[in-house]
C-alpha cells in the first residue's frame, strides 16, 4: 500500500488529506474487484447460531447459518480473540477447504464504508480506521452485520460450498492464520449433513478424457459402432502424403485398441467393375455384423468384416448427398440433392420418389414414421411422412438461411430433431416446434445420442482459418441432457480438430462410457472415456459412544475410476486435519476414549478426476458407567493421528490404557485400589500416588477420579503451516469450483 506523499507510512491522514486517502484506495479497489449488491435486507434470522474456533484460538459466531433467504439475508457476525496486528475481512465466500484462501467472495472489500455485504476490521490506529474500516474492540473483538445472498459477484452458493469467513485483508493476503469458516446454507440446501464437497471439481462431475488415437483408417469420414458385433466401422478416404498405399474404403477396427480387423477397399462402379472407392457415409448396421454405406458418387454398397470387396449398385441421377435405412428390410432412403428416394439395395430400383423444394440432407425417425429434410440454403426444415411419402410440414430454421450446413440428426428417444447451423444447434420437438437453441464457439458438425443416459453428444469443429480471431484450431465435444438441454459433462477441447479437410463425426457406446470422434484433418479417430469425480452415496453422521466402546464410522462413494478412500481426523474443531494412518477402508473402526471427545472425522475420496470429502462428523465420548473386572490388554488404535493405543496390564476395576500422539500421552481409569504406579508412553512418563490412574501404561491403583490427559493430544502438534505466497488478491477472485449437493444424503454410523 502506498502512503500519502509527505507522510510516514502508516500515519493516518487527516483533514483534507482524507480525500487523497479515498483516491489512494482506488489501487486497492482494483485489486479487490468488489461488487456491491443493493436492495432491502431481510432482517429475519434463519436457522440457529453457530460458532467456530480459528487456528490461533479466534472465536467466530454467525447468528444464522441454515435456511437463509436466497435473495438477501442479514446475519450478525461476532468475533473475539483476533490478533491486533492484522486486518481482516468478514464476508460470505466460496469455501475452498483447509489452508486454501476462501475466494471468490460476495461483495469484495467495502472500500466506501457504505456497503454491508462485507466488513473490514482493522487494528486500532490503523490508517484506514474510521469511515472505511472498523477497529477491533478490546481483546480482538468485533460485532458487525453483513447482508448476504445466494448468488452474486461470481459466487453461486447453489453450486459451491459457501461459508461466512474471516480472512486476512489484502495487505497480508497469504496469511491463513486468520481464516475461520462457518458453513452456511440457503433455503433448499443442506450442507454439512451428507453428500460431501468436491475439492478439485464438484462431486459427481462427468468429464471425458482422451484414451487413445487410432490412425489405422486413413482420413476418417464417418463412424458406426456396430450394436451386435461391437466392431468400429469407419468410412474413409485417402489421406495424402501419409503413406504409399491408397487408404480409401471401409475399415473395421477393434474399438479397444484401434487394431485393423478388416479393410474393404473395392466396390462396384458404374459399369459393375470393382474399383477402389472411399466410403463417404454409413447408412446403418446389417443384422449381426456389417454395414450399408454410400461410396462416391452414386454407389450404395454393403460389406462386413472379412469381405474382400463390397457388393453394391450404382444409381442413376445426381450425386448421393445422404443415406439412411429404408422403411422395409432390403431398402435404403437416399437423398440426391432435393430428391428423396427409397430404393431396393439388390437392384437399385426406386420404389418411391419425392422431390422437395430444396435440401441436401435428412434424418429419419422410423419410430414415428417421419423424416426431416434440411434445406440450409433456404433456411427451411421439411417434415416428410414416411407412410404417404409426402411433405407434412415445413418450418423455419432461424438464422439458417444461407448458414453453413452442419448436420441433421434425430433423437430416437424423444423424436426431437437437432440441426447444426453455423455455430448453433437448433432443437425442434417431434411436432416441429423450436424448443432450444444451443450456441457454441465453433462450427456444429455432428451429433449422436445415447438413449440409455438421455444424453446428446455434439462435436464442434474450429473453422481452421487462423486469420479469423474467432478460430484457434481446436474443436470441442459438448454433452447435453436431451430433456433439459443442460450441459451434462465438462466440455472437452479437441486440439487440432478443424473443418478445413472435412467434417468430424461421432459414435457413442451405449451408456456413454466411450465416445469416438474423428478428425479428418489429422487422419485420426480419438477414443474418449468417461470419468466421474467421486460422489458420496453413504455419508457418516455424528455419533456418541461411551469410553472404551468400539465404534465404526462408514462412508461410501461412487466414481469412475473407482475412488480410493482415506479417513482424516481433526482435534481442533475442523480447522486442521491429519490422515489416520492405515485408514483406507469404507469403515473406520476404533475404540472410543474420553480424550477423543469432540474430535471430528471425515472421509476423503480420490480418483483421477478429483477429490471429494464427506462433511465432518463429531464424536462425543461420555464416561463409562461403572467398571469391569480386569483391564484391557493391548487396546485398539484411537484413530487420532494413526497412532495406536496400548492397553494397560490390567487391575481390578475399569479400563486402563494410554494414547500416543506425537509424543503426548493420555490415560483413563475408573479403577479403585492401592498404591500408585508408573508408566511410559510415547516418550513421556507419568506417576500417580493413589489419587487416580497413571498417565501412560502400567497398573492402575488408588482411589479417586478418572485420570485426565497427561500433556496434550493431537492438537499439541499445532496448526498446519502453509508455505503459499499469494499475490495481492481481493475477496473476489478465480477459483476451482466446489460442489455441495443440495439433496441431503446421510446414514447413521454403525
Amino acid at each position: 500500500m502506498t502512503s500519502t506523499p509527505g507522510t510516514a507510512p502508516g500515519t493516518p491522514p487527516g483533514g483534507q488529506s482524507r480525500l487523497r486517502r479515498r483516491a489512494g484506495t482506488a489501487a486497492v479497489a482494483a485489486l479487490l474487484l468488489a461488487g456491491i449488491p443493493v436492495g432491502a435486507a431481510v432482517s429475519a434470522d434463519a436457522g440457529t447460531p453457530k460458532t467456530a474456533t480459528g487456528p490461533q484460538g479466534q472465536k467466530l459466531t454467525v447468528s444464522a447459518t441454515t435456511g437463509l433467504d436466497p435473495a438477501q439475508q442479514k446475519v450478525r457476525v461476532q468475533g473475539e480473540g483476533y490478533g491486533l496486528t492484522t486486518g481482516i475481512y468478514v464476508a460470505l465466500c466460496k469455501d475452498n477447504g483447509d489452508n486454501r484462501v476462501p475466494s471468490p467472495c460476495l461483495g469484495g472489500a467495502d472500500m466506501s464504508g457504505g456497503s454491508k455485504t462485507s466488513q473490514w476490521i482493522v487494528p486500532p490506529g490503523d490508517p484506514y480506521e474510521g469511515d472505511l474500516a472498523q477497529a477491533f474492540g478490546p481483546g480482538g473483538t468485533f460485532d458487525v452485520e453483513i447482508e448476504i445472498a445466494q448468488k452474486g459477484d461470481g459466487l453461486d452458493c447453489a453450486e459451491v460450498a459457501c461459508s461466512v469467513v474471516t480472512r486476512a485483508d489484502h495487505r497480508a493476503a497469504g496469511d491463513r492464520t486468520q481464516d475461520v469458516r462457518i458453513p452456511v446454507a440457503f433455503a433448499g440446501q443442506d450442507p454439512g449433513d451428507g453428500g460431501g464437497e468436491g475439492v478439485d471439481v464438484p462431486a459427481g462431475t462427468v468429464s471425458y478424457k482422451s484414451a487413445a488415437d487410432f490412425t489405422t483408417a486413413g482420413k476418417p469420414l464417418d463412424l458406426l459402432l456396430h450394436p451386435d458385433s461391437k466392431k468400429l466401422y469407419v468410412g474413409a478416404d485417402n489421406l495424402p502424403d501419409t503413406a504409399d498405399v491408397d487408404e480409401r474404403g471401409l475399415h473395421v477396427l477393434n474399438p479397444e485398441n484401434g487394431a485393423s480387423e478388416s479393410w474393404i477397399s473395392q466396390a462396384p462402379g458404374s459399369t459393375g467393375a470393382l474399383r477402389a472407392s472411399a466410403a463417404a457415409r454409413i447408412a446403418g448396421p446389417l443384422p449381426g455384423d456389417g454395414v450399408v454405406y454410400n461410396y462416391p458418387l452414386r454407389g450404395v454398397g454393403s460389406a462386413k468384416s472379412g469381405d474382400e470387396a463390397a457388393t453394391g449398385v450404382w444409381l442413376a441421377g445426381s450425386t448421393i448427398t445422404d443415406i439412411a435405412p429404408g422403411t422395409t428390410p432390403g431398402t435404403v432412403l437416399v437423398a440426391q440433392g432435393a430428391t428423396l428416394s427409397e430404393i431396393e439395395r439388390a437392384t437399385g430400383t426406386a420404389t418411391r420418389t419425392l422431390t422437395l423444394p430444396g435440401g441436401t440432407q435428412f434424418a429419419a425417425d422410423p419410430e414415428r414414421g417421419a423424416l426431416w429434410y434440411t434445406d440450409f440454403t433456404a433456411g427451411k426444415l421439411h417434415r416428410v411422412d414416411l407412410a404417404s411419402f409426402t411433405v407434412s410440414g415445413s418450418f423455419d430454421l432461424p438464422g439458417g438461411s444461407g448458414g453453413m450446413a452442419g448436420f441433421t440428426e434425430t433423437d430416437p428417444a424423444t423424436g426431437a430433431v437437432w440441426v447444426g447451423v453455423g455455430r448453433s444447434v437448433l432443437v425442434f420437438d417431434a411436432a416441429g416446434t423450436l424448443v432450444k437453441t444451443l450456441v457454441g464457439k465453433d462450427l456444429a458438425r455432428d451429433a449422436a445420442f445415447d438413449t440409455a443416459s438421455g444424453r446428446a453428444y455434439v462435436v464442434w469443429q474450429d473453422g481452421g482459418d487462423l486469420s479469423d480471431p474467432a478460430n484457434d484450431n481446436n474443436g470441442t465435444l459438448t454433452v447435453y441432457g436431451t430433456e433439459d438441454f443442460a450441459v451434462a459433462a465438462q466440455d472437452l477441447s479437441l486440439p487440432g480438430n478443424h473443418s478445413q479437410a472435412g467434417a468430424a463425426s461421432l459414435a457413442v457406446e451405449p451408456g456413454g462410457a466411450t465416445v469416438f470422434v474423428t478428425s479428418p484433418a489429422e487422419g485420426k479417430i480419438t477414443k474418449l472415456v468417461r470419468q466421474v469425480s467421486p460422489l458420496v452415496i453413504r455419508a457418516p453422521a455424528d455419533l456418541t459412544a461411551k469410553d472404551g466402546e468400539a465404534v465404526a464410522i462408514r462412508a461410501e462413494a461412487e466414481g469412475t475410476p473407482e475412488p480410493t478412500v482415506r479417513w482424516q481426523v481433526s482435534t481442533d474443531d475442523a480447522q486442521t486435519w491429519k490422515d489416520v494412518e492405515g485408514a483406507t477402508e469404507s469403515a473406520l473402526t476404533f475404540t472410543a476414549r474420553t480424550a477423543q471427545d469432540g474430535y471430528r472425522y471425515r472421509a476423503e475420496f480420490r480418483n483421477d478426476v478429483g477429490t471429494t470429502r464427506t462433511a465432518a462428523v463429531k464424536l462425543t465420548v461420555t464416561p463409562a458407567t461403572g467398571g469391569d473386572t480386569g483391564g484391557d490388554v493391548g487396546g485398539n488404535g484411537d484413530a487420532s493421528n494413526g497412532s495406536a493405543s496400548t492397553g494397560g496390564d490390567g487391575s481390578t476395576g475399569g479400563d486402563g490404557g494410554t494414547q500416543s500422539s506425537g509424543g503426548s500421552t493420555t490415560g483413563d481409569s475408573d479403577s479403585t485400589g492401592g498404591s500408585g504406579s508408573t508408566g511410559t508412553s510415547g516418550g513421556s512418563t507419568g506417576t500417580s500416588d493413589g489419587s487416580g490412574a497413571t498417565v501412560g501404561g502400567g497398573v492402575a491403583g488408588g482411589t479417586g477420579p478418572a485420570a485426565t490427559s497427561g500433556g496434550g493430544s493431537l492438537a499439541a502438534t499445532g496448526a498446519t503451516v502453509m508455505s503459499v505466497t499469494l499475490a495481492a488478491a481481493g475477496l473476489v477472485g478465480a477459483g476451482v469450483l466446489v460442489h455441495r449437493r443440495a439433496r441431503k444424503r446421510t446414514e447413521g454410523a454403525l
